[in-house]
């Protein structure tokens, strides 16, 4: 199957802005995608981006990963409803390398076909306002600019507070295209639906400056059956950055999808082939209990961000704390303090936890804002103590400290909290 039909049958293709690219896709080009250095770890969102790349890279194209250390200080308006904070040279710098390391678990940055990873700071520090303004700014025309999406969105969200900064983004993103394009033969840029104001401003401006055509393709952009934003719960990103999101934490999040999106997610993130995904899909159908194809995801996309080591743990952290998924709670109090050893912790006396409501033990810990926020937490069925639900009625009890030292508290599907006993 040629590349083009593969990613369309994985629903991997919302828009192209030349039918033309199918034929040039046909021989080896080099195409990018650009991520934005405001944290200092990819989230599980950009693997779609990242997995895109992975495949051109796999069909032999040239993949180059551009990290917007310029346009990263100055912030992207797509899809956001209030301009975000400044981030300094350090910050981008800290970011930066660690995006590296996320990027170099999946993309080949060895060998013939080696991935580049760029920054557009580079080629943007030594440029001067008046250069940028007389040779580059000045192929842009304002009410296209106003008419793209990004713009139009952004201004109604925030009834008209869009700054020249965020305004001036597309410019920057589209000579970043231009750049890539004359030192790097670049021709074809990917990024999410929400990017293809930026993308059209990049093969606008080589067109112009150039008189060549370059390319962009974007693909949807990821939600949950419940139409929330993929890779994302309760607020919470789920970051590729062990540190950040636990091992054991991005395992589940896989093992929990929903049945009608397991099989989506296998389709844009696994590499086993789409007959093999249609197996998986049968024999889910025919046994759903057996959940086969959120453990096929969980296996590959944790093995792939993490390594077998970090499989091993996640697996074995599983096993552990639910008994080979068969429930049971968990085990002991090493294995939850190892298991949850980078979530949020608090220390109280037993005499402040034993006979206490557990909403009440929850809120002193620190675990919400107030003790109202816990109780309508607990009262709707979202607070879990050792991995069982608990009401607004519930009071602790010796038994429920593991080992005599610790409990695992929850709220929502993935906020863990780990309470220790002084």
């Amino acid at each position: 199957m040629k590349l083009i039909d593969e990613l369309k049958a994985r629903g991997l293709v919302e828009a192209l802005t030349d039918p033309e690219i199918e034929k040039a896709l046909e021989k080896p080009i080099t195409v990018y995608c650009g991520f934005d250095p405001s944290a200092r770890s990819l989230q599980a969102g950009n693997l779609v981006s990242i997995m895109v790349l992975r495949r051109f890279q796999q069909a032999g194209h040239k993949v180059i990963a551009l990290v917007g250390g310029a346009t990263g200080l100055i912030g992207d308006p797509s899809g956001k409803s209030a301009e975000r904070n400044m981030l300094t040279v350090e910050q981008v710098e800290q970011n930066k390398r660690g995006i590296r390391d996320n990027l170099a678990r999946i993309l080949d940055f060895d060998g013939p076909n080696a991935a580049i990873m760029v920054d557009n700071y580079d080629w943007y520090k030594a440029t001067s306002a008046i250069e940028f303004l007389r040779d580059i700014a000045i192929n842009f025309r304002v009410p296209q600019m106003l008419a793209k999406e990004s713009v139009k969105k952004r201004l109604e969200a925030s009834e008209g507070a869009l700054t020249f900064t965020e305004f001036s983004y597309q410019i920057l993103q589209g000579n970043d295209f231009l750049h890539l394009f004359d030192n790097y033969g670049c021709r074809l840029e990917v990024g999410g639906a929400d990017q293809w104001g930026n993308i059209t401003a990049g093969t606008d401006l080589v067109h112009r400056m150039r008189g060549k055509t370059a390319y962009g393709l974007t693909f949807p952009l990821l939600l949950d059956s419940a139409g929330r934003k993929f890779g994302k719960s309760e607020g919470n990103a789920l970051f590729m950055n062990a540190e950040m999101t636990s091992v054991f934490d991005w395992y589940q999040y896989f093992l929990r999808a929903a049945d009608e999106d397991a099989v989506r997610y296998l389709k844009v993130f696994s590499m086993k082939s789409l007959e093999e995904i249609a197996e998986l899909e049968a024999r889910m159908k025919a046994n759903p209990e057996a959940r086969l194809p959120q453990k096929a995801l969980a296996e590959e996309l944790t093995l792939l961000v993490h390594g077998e080591e970090g499989l091993r743990k996640a697996q074995e952290s599983t096993a552990a704390l639910f008994g080979g998924g068969s429930g049971g709670g968990p085990k002991s109090a090493a294995d939850l303090e190892r298991i949850f050893a980078n979530v949020p912790n608090a220390e109280l006396e037993k005499s402040e936890v034993v006979g206490k409501s557990v909403f009440a033990v929850a809120a002193a810990a620190g675990m919400f804002k107030s003790n109202g926020e816990a109780r309508r937490m607990a009262a709707q069925g979202g607070l879990n103590l050792n991995d069982a639900k608990i009401d607004e009625k519930r009071v602790f009890g010796e038994d429920d400290l593991v080992d005599g030292k610790v409990a695992l508290l929850r709220s929502g599907k993935r906020n863990h909290f780990l309470l220790k006993i002084k």
